[in-house]
């Protein structure tokens, strides 16, 4: 079995090139043919030798993999179906005016099994691997365009974290594609071990899956709130000394007559006031089977006009691709849906 390099830093090509007497520039310009030429086979790595290249091939791939599957929504939004180990994962491409936003899984299903989520539904069938996470910012064809990055697909990325902290590194990274960490937000319902190491560890952006500001109903809805409690949560982030750039949000999908009433609003700002943050009111996509509906726009509107009043900043995020399952909550394999 071949050897894949994608998904490898510098220092480890350089280490796994070692036995062929592979001098430590040219394990770079390989690096540099992968990660900012993007080239898919070592024949193109014209400025290696023929003799080195043919070596590569006998031992080694790129390790990059087309989607089995594309579809495109009405409003422009694509979603992609890629390959791997455990199954396949989907990613989804998000244009708005100047922003071309990539939505990435950094998990094959997931073990948190939130009621409202079409990827908790299929359960967990296993990790992704760095170079399957990269694979997806790689392989789409809009992969030139993208000016941000989300973990906010299929899995809990902070149960996976090391492959997902070692591709914000190899995006982040000089001989990588060399994004400012500013542009990668990671989304999680909330582990807090792994949260505090992701802080420690990446300058990247964090978003918290919140849904409810009451312990209850919030573990009525998402199981993870027994261990990590969304007050401790908010408590551990509001003492963190957060670098200014970094953005800190709180997702907070909106179900009609169930955490859209005044008790909620007031409880959203009890909970975030003094809260250096940003709430972002997310529609709710319906899926399949569920007892749930979304808030009217009126309610929406108005959580965010009062969050705003009390000096909390507040979005209602566009929902896009609801009709080729795209949109927030609605990712899973094709064979699941």
């Amino acid at each position: 079995m071949k050897i894949t390099l994608l998904g490898k830093d510098l220092q480890e090509i350089q280490t796994i090139l070692q036995p062929y007497a592979v001098p430590k520039f040219v394990a770079k310009q390989i690096a540099d043919w992968i990660y900012v030429k993007k080239v898919r086979r070592f024949d193109e790595m014209t400025n290696v030798s023929k003799k080195l290249r043919a070596v590569l091939s006998e031992t080694f791939e790129i390790g990059f993999r087309d989607a089995i599957e594309v579809q495109t929504s009405v409003d422009g939004t694509r979603k992609y179906l890629f390959p791997a180990e455990f199954g396949s994962v989907e990613a989804v491409y998000i244009p708005d005016k100047d922003r071309h936003t990539l939505c990435v899984s950094s998990q094959v299903g997931c073990k948190m099994n939130c009621e409202f989520c079409m990827t908790g539904k299929m359960g967990y069938k296993g990790q992704l691997s760095t170079a399957e996470i990269l694979n997806q910012i790689y392989s789409v064809e809009e992969s030139d365009l993208l000016t941000n990055i989300v973990y906010m697909g299929m899995g809990e990325p902070f149960d996976n974290t090391a492959a997902v902290l070692k591709s914000i590194e190899l995006m982040t990274a000089e001989y990588g594609l060399a994004w400012s960490p500013r542009r990668i937000t990671v989304s999680s319902i909330g582990i807090l071990s792994e949260v505090d190491y992701f802080l420690m560890q990446s300058e990247a952006n964090l978003a918290i899956s919140m849904h409810s500001p009451f312990h209850d109903e919030r573990m009525s809805i998402m199981p993870v709130e027994k261990a990590y409690p969304i007050e401790k949560v908010v408590d551990f982030l509001s003492h963190q000394e957060l670098n200014r750039q970094r953005k800190l949000s709180f997702e907070y999908i909106m179900f009609g007559g169930i955490n859209d009433s005044e008790k909620h609003l007031k409880g959203l700002i009890r909970l975030l006031s003094g809260v250096r943050c940003r709430v972002n009111l997310i529609r709710y996509n319906a899926i399949p089977g569920d007892r749930f509906a979304s808030s009217d726009e009126a309610t929406m509107v108005h959580f965010r006009d009062e969050l705003t009043k009390r000096g909390i900043v507040a979005t209602i995020r566009k929902s896009k691709g609801q009709d080729i399952f795209a949109a927030c909550g609605m990712l899973s394999s094709e064979s699941e849906k």
